[in-house]
């Protein structure tokens, strides 16, 4: 039993980081990101699950983010225009990354992904 167990184990710690998810869109319809912050470690990813009120995109603002990071190479810009539409972005450098979503950043569609 040991052995299964620390095979498993194993197995886990292979598979790719992936730390947190967030909605694009309530389920009441609501245009925002659920949730609106989300802390990862270094190296882990989030990933982006289009719900409700879509069309939705994830831009990364070049001046919310780290110093020397780039928000475009962050930013998922082309339209999720589908329910269950997914992106993933990996963070590697420590920081606070802010985000909205361009066609309702006017209704305050914005999150934050914070690294450790």
């Amino acid at each position: 039993r040991a052995v299964a167990g620390a095979g498993a184990a194993a197995i886990m710690a292979a598979a790719p980081a992936m730390a947190a998810d967030v909605k694009l869109g309530g389920d009441n319809g609501q245009l925002a990101f659920i949730p609106s912050s989300v802390t990862v470690k270094s190296g882990e990813s989030v990933t982006w699950t289009n719900n409700a009120g879509y069309p939705h995109n994830i831009v990364f603002d070049e001046d919310e983010i780290p110093s020397g990071v780039n928000a475009s190479s962050l930013s998922h810009e082309d339209y999720l225009n589908a329910k269950g539409d997914q992106v993933s972005t990996k963070f590697t450098e420590p920081g606070s990354y802010s985000y909205y979503c361009e066609p309702h950043q006017g209704a305050g569609m914005q999150g934050k992904v914070i690294v450790e």
